[in-house]
């Protein structure tokens, strides 16, 4: 009998397996309800514009993270060298749930092009700026580390990138925040994306925590801070949008789509409206046109 699997190391490294990939799942998940959302409703009112755009970008730096990290020896190596030769943390998992992610991300923002939204619901110029001048740095960094300039190693460009997930964590949730203030209501939000969000962040950290206890290098959590702050950030702005649904803004009326149909009525009931005067005025003109011919003929 193996010993070593019944050993707190073993027992604790089958934990932290279970526990990543039920991030994965609830993390994964989470993006479903709003796709389903918009799908339902035919429209992406409601739906911040600045979100949705940061939030392709954000997983595509995740991504790109995640993968080097876990497939390229090289970062392997500079990760090694810059910390006492211990390994990084990130799992199978995390590389699995990032390009999840950035599909479903890219899917959720096909919809905005298809579906229903305000004239005025477009992305910001702020967010617009951001994303041109993270895409422009991070091409500059990539030249840098490819002819071996300024002393940049490839690890170095994946800590920025993280560096703008991590930022756009943060930046990506407020409009939105702003935009269930304004209305008073959640409308347009699902609000099941958040709960499955709210899990998989906790999650996270948790298996964060567990592999560095398992290894006894803390700095693990330092090696990959897009992953703890990715989860932290998940965390803080899911209580907020549990409090505007649950607590604030307990209205569930979608006004975006009822006014769009009180909209669609009115207009229908014009048209029968019109159709109507226009055949009643047809008939008038025939009757007019036939008692004319009937005095001509009796003239004669």
């Amino acid at each position: 009998m193996d010993h070593a699997a019944f050993s707190p190391k073993g027992f604790g490294h089958y934990v932290s397996y279970l526990i990543g990939w039920a991030y994965f799942i609830a993390w994964s998940a989470s993006f479903y309800p709003q796709a389903i959302l918009n799908w339902r409703r035919k429209s992406v009112q409601g739906l911040s514009m600045d979100f949705i755009h940061l939030n392709v970008l954000g997983f595509l730096c995740y991504s790109i993270f995640n993968l080097a990290f876990f497939f390229s020896s090289e970062v392997q190596e500079e990760y090694k060298r810059r910390n006492d030769g211990q390994e990084n943390l990130v799992r199978a998992n995390d590389v699995f749930f990032a390009l999840h992610a950035l599909i479903l991300s890219t899917f959720t923002l096909a919809q905005t092009w298809i579906y229903k939204r305000d004239p005025n619901q477009k992305p910001s110029w702020p967010a617009r700026i951001f994303i041109a001048s993270a895409i422009l740095i991070s091409l500059y960094l990539v030249t840098q580390a490819t002819w071996g300039k300024g002393g940049k190693e490839w690890i170095d460009i994946l800590y920025f990138l993280s560096s703008i997930k991590l930022i756009i964590s943060f930046v990506k949730y407020c409009p939105q925040v702003y935009i269930n203030w304004a209305a008073k209501s959640t409308a347009g939000w699902s609000i099941y994306n958040i709960l499955l969000d709210f899990t998989g962040g906790a999650l996270s950290i948790a298996q964060l925590v567990l592999d560095a206890y398992i290894s006894g290098d803390w700095s693990g959590i330092s090696g990959d801070p897009v992953k703890f702050g990715l989860g932290f950030l998940s965390i803080a702005f899911d209580l907020i949008f549990m409090t505007q649904h649950y607590v604030l803004y307990r209205d569930r009326t979608d006004h975006y789509v009822t006014g769009s149909r009180k909209q669609d009525e009115s207009n229908e009931r014009q048209g029968l409206l019109a159709q109507s005067n226009r055949q009643y005025s047809n008939v008038q003109q025939r009757n007019d046109l036939e008692r004319g011919a009937g005095t001509e003929t009796t003239r004669a």
